[in-house]
């Protein structure tokens, strides 16, 4: 075998691509087939902004976590809707929204997306508190 090292490395790639394309490939789409990915929950995703209750407690979460996290000495104050909301699915959602940051007299108004979880999932009575909610980030969107 050493005389044929070159012939011993195309059989050995021959076998693993056959060996991937019999064995492993076929496991794989019986996987994706299966529902073992699939969750199930009242809670849609939609490609379009909605309004609806959890939607306005994720925006108030959101802000709230903003409010945490800014300057102390500064003043922010937060529209009473959203610009938007999505729902990704699963109790979870993107908000887009801006906030004025009023500091030493001077104002400035940004925009951020918050993306949000409720944790309880299909049971929204704790859906009030902040407590069963995870921030899954921030970003501030600059103008």
């Amino acid at each position: 075998m050493k005389k044929y090292p070159v012939l011993l490395f195309i059989l050995g790639l021959a076998a693993l691509i056959m060996f991937q394309g019999e064995v492993v490939m076929p496991l794989v789409n019986k996987v994706i087939q299966s529902d073992l990915f699939l969750v199930e929950s009242k809670d849609e995703a939609s490609q379009l902004p909605i309004s609806n209750e959890m939607t306005s407690f994720a925006f108030t979460h959101c802000n709230s976590h903003i409010k945490e996290n800014s300057n102390q000495n500064a003043i922010i104050s937060f529209p009473e809707k959203p610009i938007n909301a999505w729902s990704l699915g699963n109790y979870q959602y993107v908000i887009n929204a801006e906030y004025s940051i009023t500091m030493e007299s001077q104002s400035t108004t940004n925009k951020y997306a918050c993306r949000i979880t409720y944790k309880n999932g299909d049971s929204i009575e704790g859906a009030a508190d902040i407590n069963n909610w995870s921030i899954d980030g921030v970003s501030e969107l600059k103008k």
